[in-house]
């Protein structure tokens, strides 16, 4: 079949990764990609926000399934219009995204059934959201309804970062018309982790546990990110524990959604804090993390073509899943000055030599090909991804493969995995 994979990130570079390997897939279209997707597929310059352009590249390639990686497609609906042509997609449609797109909507649906979550409430007025901080006790979580490229989140430990972050939202709209409504929440503490499944609208498939480091610096300081890293599996978590993220958060979402009349198809990612009163859900988004799909893909022990299309035709009933006994590294290398203003355009120099380190595959994030070069093209460039029979040697193949690459200004987190990996032995 012919797939077309939208987006040109680290998560649709590991996507593509894995579709390429399918005997299912006999040719791989990718808009707009990147210069490691295009290694993979054929790159068309269709934007993944394109709406309109993307459903007619689709219908222009005669697509036999769309895969569609970033959040800001699914939520303007592109699954719907790719339906109501007939066309077989994996991602939900905008009725099901909206549990991403809008947090509001997510956190109303966790308070009528019952899920775990924190407090919190939605506010359009400065002075009514500041009297909820102060019920807080002046700690909150100040979340953008809509989508804010992942800037719309600000965890205030102290008053006035909490008022300052409504004012930027609700009175300056440094966010537009995603920050129009604002989600202020409870600070949660406790470890942080990512749950994916696979949902065909009427099964639930667990496709695994991971985490990831949101921080820019070493030992979770600075400025929040895209993710710096991820690693997979959690050698650490009680499995009792991990049963009870998918028997109390996953699983009651997932019948949630079905009780809302939403058929719901593609990848859920539930953001689970564990805190000392028990696992409570973050966020949800709708479609894979990134950068944990770039461990969750080399891990998977199937089809990962067969298991998308499966899931866009509402066939997971049947599905097996398995997993590789491999740990997974995956260490973000990222431009300077990233998550703030960043330069582009700097050669990259080494990536063969890094691919050549056992078990590593070099994923694109924020890369371009100009001249026979690629050279660096957002804040978040690589995605330096290793398997290893321990997280201890994966984590020791991913690093010893960073070192190997080189472009000016490059930087990166050196604790990705590093407390997993010593608590392991």
């Amino acid at each position: 079949m012919k797939v077309l994979l939208v987006g040109g990130g680290g998560r649709e570079h590991a996507l593509a990764w894995r579709l390429a390997q399918s005997p299912l897939v006999d040719e791989l279209v990718a808009a707009p990609g990147n210069a490691g997707i295009a290694s993979l597929a054929r790159c068309v310059p269709v934007n993944a926000d394109d709406v309109d352009g993307l459903v007619a590249l689709a219908e222009r390639e005669d697509a036999d399934l769309t895969v569609v990686g970033p959040e800001a497609p699914l939520v303007a609906g592109l699954a719907d219009e790719l339906e109501a042509r007939g066309r077989r997609v994996f991602g939900p449609s905008k009725a099901g995204a909206a549990i991403e797109g809008s947090k509001a909507f997510a956190k109303d649906l966790m308070l009528r059934h019952g899920i775990p979550t924190a407090r919190s409430g939605a506010f359009t007025d400065v002075e009514k959201a500041t009297a909820f901080v102060d019920e807080l006790g002046g700690r909150a979580v100040v979340k953008a309804d809509g989508l804010a490229a992942g800037k719309g989140v600000t965890v205030a430990l102290e008053r006035e970062t909490a008022i300052a972050a409504l004012e930027d939202a609700l009175e300056r709209r440094v966010f537009g018309e995603a920050g129009s409504t604002v989600v202020v929440e409870e600070v949660l503490e406790g470890p942080e982790i990512s749950a994916f499944a696979l949902i065909d609208g009427d099964t639930l498939v667990p496709l695994g546990l991971a985490q990831d480091f949101k921080r820019i610096g070493d030992g979770d300081v600075g400025p929040n990110t895209g993710g710096m890293g991820a690693y997979s599996p959690l050698p650490w978590l009680d499995p009792d524990v991990e049963l009870h993220v998918w028997e109390a958060l996953v699983i009651p979402t997932f019948h949630a959604l079905r009780g809302q009349s939403i058929n719901y198809r593609g990848c859920l990612f539930t953001g689970v804090m564990l805190t000392s009163d028990g696992p409570k859900v973050l966020e949800f988004n709708s479609r894979f993390g990134d950068p944990e799909t770039e461990v969750l893909m080399p891990r998977m022990g199937f089809d990962v073509a067969e298991a998308l299309l499966a899931c866009s035709e509402g066939r997971l009933s049947g599905f097996v899943h398995s997993e590789r006994p491999d740990a997974a590294v995956t260490v973000v290398l990222a431009s300077d000055g990233y998550p703030g203003p960043y330069e582009t355009g700097f050669e990259i120099h080494g990536l063969d030599a890094a691919g050549e380190v056992q078990g590593v595959t070099v994923f694109h994030a924020g890369t371009a090909e100009r001249d026979g070069r690629v050279v660096t093209a957002g804040g978040r460039v690589l995605a330096v991804s290793a398997l290893g029979p321990t997280l201890r040697d994966a984590r020791a193949r991913a690093y010893q493969a960073c070192g190997r690459i080189t472009f000016e200004g490059m930087q990166c987190r050196h604790d990705i995995a590093a407390a997993a990996a010593e608590g392991e032995r």
